[in-house]
């Protein structure tokens, strides 16, 4: 149970970007730690997480894996969560982003190239999704991100009254299908698998123990059109064609003026 001091240490509102420590933690001189800096501690917190999952990952474990004391760590950050925060940020360099400044007419291409580039990275990195829901997201990485997804919903052309849930539409659909595909890819590397072979080895299963169920006889046709193609690319296609539909629903809005 969280005590009531231990909910007030930490507000709302909290973020390693609002309060300065990010900028502290970097320019720390002085007795640190040799061979330690804060890139360096981040990017071993995304290999860890990784590597190991969120549920695992703690301080005491990145200190073993960088060889050095826990209370080294922290003469760089001042909690695990300002460091979960960092790592968060890190991958958002990862994003590709599109040039969404010069040509308005092409929102479409924008949209689709955003979208893609964020599901896969919340394939890449499970652990990202459910950080994305604790914190503001609001590093410098995930801010550009922001304001690109803003210019190319601009682009588009909707009034502003329509654009938040032109974004949501779009960018909470990308978040909870690449939340699955994350976790699926996750599951499947834990059972020491492919995700084809999870994939089947689950489809049999569920349809030897419930072969008479009528949800599984209902999904038996669905699964049966698209014939012999790959898990990876059922992922591909269910996705750019629900990715279709959404900005089919930007075009009919627009349209009914």
């Amino acid at each position: 149970m969280v005590k009531a001091a231990d909910r007030a240490s930490r507000p709302a509102r909290a973020s390693v970007w609002l309060d300065g420590k990010a900028r502290r933690g970097a320019a720390r001189k002085g007795d640190q730690p040799s061979g330690l800096d804060r890139d360096r501690i981040t990017g071993a917190t995304v290999r860890l997480l990784d590597a190991e999952g969120l549920a695992r990952f703690s301080m005491r474990r990145l200190a073993a894996e960088l060889e050095v004391t826990a209370m080294s760590v922290y003469w760089y950050v001042d909690t695990k969560d300002d460091l979960l925060e960092l790592a968060l940020d890190a991958v958002g360099a990862e994003v590709r982003l599109p040039d969404t400044g010069s040509d308005p007419s092409a929102w479409r291409e924008q949209l689709r190239s955003l979208a893609a580039e964020y599901r896969a990275l919340l394939i890449r990195h499970p652990w990202v999704s459910p950080l994305v829901g604790r914190f503001l997201n609001i590093g410098p990485n995930w801010r550009r991100y922001s304001l690109a997804v803003q210019q190319a919903v601009r682009n588009t052309g909707l009034a502003p009254r329509e654009r938040n849930g032109a974004i949501a539409a779009v960018f909470q659909f990308v978040y909870g299908y690449g939340t699955m595909q994350g976790h699926f890819s996750a599951r499947s590397a834990e059972a020491g698998m492919t995700t084809e072979e999870y994939f089947r080895e689950a489809l049999g299963t569920v349809e030897q123990g419930l072969a008479h169920d009528e949800t599984v006889r209902g999904a038996r046709e669905l699964m049966e059109s698209r014939g012999e193609e790959s898990v990876d690319a059922m992922w591909d296609r269910d996705f750019e064609a629900a990715l279709d539909l959404l900005i089919a629903g930007i075009e009919s809005l627009l349209a009914r003026r």
